[in-house]
């Protein structure tokens, strides 16, 4: 669920100004997996602009204190979540670690990255949310390693039902700062697409459903 609708709203239009997250109805995108989509994300970018990385850190802080997480350590899921979830660790004044998407194959085959203890109260940080397949293969190899998942920020998700019910069942509750329908609202808003390219983003959305 988003955390607060004005911050939603406000979230969505940055993106959309720094082509974070970038709209191409009538021409769309190739995704690594091969799938033609009409939108496209990269909020790392989102990094380079030091007013919006300070109001996502800010956000992200408050919806942190706001569900009641009470996190002793902060984890961001790799490779997107790694910086901001830095920047929330050094805002709370928390430990940091960061979750790979597997083992590494080499050294300490360590999959996550720093100290964490068994038991220690753990909010993710992640960027993106889409099936919620990768994020919450960080969730899994927290709780193996004996801490205890309070929950998960991201800055954006697609809002796939599939996504939602992932994280129901692993029982871990997820708060973003904004979604893709109020993307789509604000971007006919401001004038990134018109209403007849609407149709189009929501047909995609259902394609993923």
């Amino acid at each position: 669920m988003i955390y607060n609708k004005d911050i939603a709203f406000t979230t969505a239009e940055l993106l959309l100004k720094i082509k974070a997250v970038k709209l191409s109805p009538r021409d769309p995108f190739t995704w690594a997996s091969g799938i033609k989509s009409p939108i496209y994300c990269d909020n790392r970018i989102t990094l380079s602009y030091p007013e919006i990385r300070t109001f996502i850190r800010q956000h992200f802080v408050k919806s942190i204190e706001q569900n009641g997480f009470q996190p002793e350590a902060i984890a961001g899921v790799a490779t997107g979540g790694i910086a901001h979830g830095a920047l929330v660790a050094q805002e709370l004044g928390l430990p940091f670690a960061y979750v790979r998407s597997g083992k590494k194959e080499h050294g300490l085959s360590n999959q996550i990255e720093g100290e964490l203890r068994q038991g220690q109260r753990i909010v993710v940080v992640e960027d993106l949310i889409s099936t919620g397949g990768s994020s919450l293969g960080a969730v899994h190899a927290l709780r193996e390693a004996g801490c205890n998942v309070k929950g998960m920020v991201a800055i954006f998700t697609y809002n796939l039902p599939k996504a939602d019910k992932a994280f129901k069942d692993t029982d871990c509750a997820l708060i973003t700062l904004t979604d893709y329908d109020h993307l789509i609202q604000k971007a006919v808003e401001i004038g990134f697409i018109n209403e007849s390219e609407v149709k189009i983003l929501q047909d995609f959305k259902k394609t993923l459903s």
